[in-house]
């Protein structure tokens, strides 16, 4: 922790999601797999990226696509063998890429070796590695938690006549963190991870696995205010106190990173949290009282909120007011969970997001296909995969749309598959979007504006200036409603970014500067000296200047 920041790439890299069955087929049947990662792993390196994250890949039913794992050390047959992950790391780390995965703490699958034992019988050594109660006082479910996938938290085992606790769904029985043998095993599973290479996980649902110990009801939500998913009715009428995020949380992450932090001796590993708590000081707890827990809390407070300027630099602002001295920050625009960022938007603004996401003070995260454009994809309702809208009776909660297939090329099957052993196309997992023939890298790669064209830009810019890597960040107060204004500075270097969240023009004056030299502009077609006062911003453009 106390080593300079330019040697923690974390702290000045770019994270890139992967979404293993979207990213490319190596073999064929439709399913992306880790082989076809380590094909476009020269795209990835070229593109700019410091890190990528690939999200599970674990054996697994997949009832939640590979977050109900079977196994939490091997690889699921769909994506490889434990040899293929062992080619991933070193074919990432000859281009200079670091390798996260994906760390599920919060529970397993119901067909994982240790839940099979643990239901055999009452009397099983593995019974307490999961959470198990008599009925409650009506004969019903212990108390009143509830499942994010709906319905009750509690399945009835007719075998053993004692209800288990699910926080997702039934098939994804919650692990028991308060026995000591549950946190060894799975510290046994972070260190199998460590010694075969990998330079950091993301923390699955990081703030949701350790309840309040007597199992205590949840309070009403008198509010009905989102507790920061989807609208979910039944789940968002309720306070989310006790089921998740109890105090006694924190002493397990300090042994997680005590424990990250015997490894780092070698070179840096670190984790990020999904954590998804709005309230900021708790959010920011989650660092640590000595920065000693997790490495970065994501931040989504920027998924959800309208795209207005004021909106965006008040949740900026107040993520940085509430950071602990010394805490880096994390920014998010998209990831499996969330729509696609250009649908979200527009083409237009997506554009000006990329500038908003790769300039602010923190490490980013990417997810695969943003940096072309990709859009939400329309799934008819018999071809739909996500378990979510299946179980709750929802289409609209379905993440299928943001999870369609990477579009490489604009042949027929967006290069996505290989040919099948038979010599036809697969069908893929999930569709395509109808505009792949122009939404792809192949076609963007030489095209100068492209979407794939700025984030290359915004990429190397920010690689070769420590001022956006991580140079200090200060809000401007006098730039027009529709702008969001704010400096960048490190060693002397003073960047300014501008960005137009509006589809019109606006004249930007009195930004205290006369003058400076645009380094970049979202549309690509304008850079070198320019005066300040005024200065006109398209629609939707973002630029970048030195002052």
């Amino acid at each position: 922790m106390t080593e300079p920041i330019e040697f923690l790439w974390w702290k000045h890299g770019v994270i890139y999601q992967i979404y293993p069955r979207s990213f490319r087929d190596s073999s064929g049947n439709g399913i992306g797999d880790l082989q076809g990662i380590i094909e476009k792993l020269d795209y990835v390196a070229e593109l700019g990226v410091d890190a990528i994250w690939v999200s599970p890949c674990y054996p697994s039913p997949m009832a939640d696509f590979g977050y109900d794992v079977s196994d939490h050390c091997d690889i699921h047959p769909l994506f490889g063998t434990l040899q293929t992950m062992d080619a991933l790391l070193q074919a990432a780390h000859q281009r200079d890429l670091c390798v996260m995965l994906d760390f599920v703490p919060s529970h397993t699958s119901e067909q994982h070796q240790w839940f099979q034992e643990s239901r055999a019988s009452r009397s099983n050594p593995k019974r307490d590695w999961y959470t198990w109660r008599d009925t409650g006082p009506d004969g019903g479910p212990p108390n009143n938690w509830l499942s994010i996938f709906g319905g009750p938290a509690w399945e009835w085992d007719a075998h053993t006549r004692q209800y288990y606790l699910h926080t997702y769904l039934k098939e994804q029985p919650d692990l028991n963190w308060r026995n000591p043998a549950v946190k060894e095993a799975m510290f046994s599973v972070v260190r199998f991870w460590l010694e075969r290479g990998v330079d950091g996980f993301r923390v699955d649902a990081a703030h949701g696995f350790m309840k309040d110990p007597v199992l205590r009801d949840n309070p009403p939500n008198r509010n009905n205010a989102a507790i920061g998913y989807e609208s979910m009715d039944a789940y968002d009428s309720q306070l989310h106190v006790n089921d998740r995020g109890h105090p006694d949380i924190h002493a397990v992450y300090r042994e997680l990173r005590a424990l990250l932090d015997e490894y780092s001796r070698a070179r840096p590993r670190f984790t990020v949290g999904e954590i998804h708590i709005f309230d900021w000081s708790k959010w920011a707890s989650y660092y640590g009282a000595n920065l000693d827990e997790i490495h970065m809390p994501g931040n989504f407070t920027l998924v959800r909120i309208p795209w207005r300027a004021s909106l965006v630099r008040g949740k900026v602002d107040e993520l940085e007011a509430a950071l602990p001295a010394g805490a880096w920050p994390n920014h998010v625009l998209g990831n499996h969970d969330e729509h696609r960022i250009a649908s979200r938007y527009g083409a237009a603004a997506a554009r000006t997001a990329a500038m908003l996401l790769l300039t602010l003070r923190g490490t980013p995260t990417l997810y695969y296909g943003d940096e072309i454009g990709m859009l939400n994809v329309t799934v008819p309702a018999e071809k739909c995969q996500d378990p979510w809208p299946q179980r709750s009776g929802k289409p609209e909660l379905s993440r299928d749309p943001q999870r369609s297939p990477m579009q490489w090329d604009a042949r027929p099957g967006a290069g996505f598959s290989g040919p099948a052993v038979h010599g036809d196309l697969p069908e893929p997992w999930l569709l395509f979007h109808p505009e792949y023939q122009r939404l792809n890298v192949a076609t963007q790669r030489d095209e100068p504006g492209s979407m794939l064209d700025l984030y290359r830009c915004l990429l190397r810019l920010r690689r070769e200036t420590p001022a956006l890597t991580h140079g200090e960040y200060r809000a401007l107060d006098d730039a027009p409603p529709a702008v969001y204004g704010y400096l960048r500075e490190y060693g002397g270097d003073r960047l300014l970014v501008l960005l137009n969240f509006e589809g019109e023009s606006k004249q930007v004056t009195s930004v205290s500067f006369d003058y400076g030299e645009v380094l970049l502009s979202t549309t690509l077609d304008r850079d070198g000296a320019e005066g300040l006062d005024p200065m006109v911003l398209r629609p939707y453009e973002g630029v970048i200047i030195r002052v």
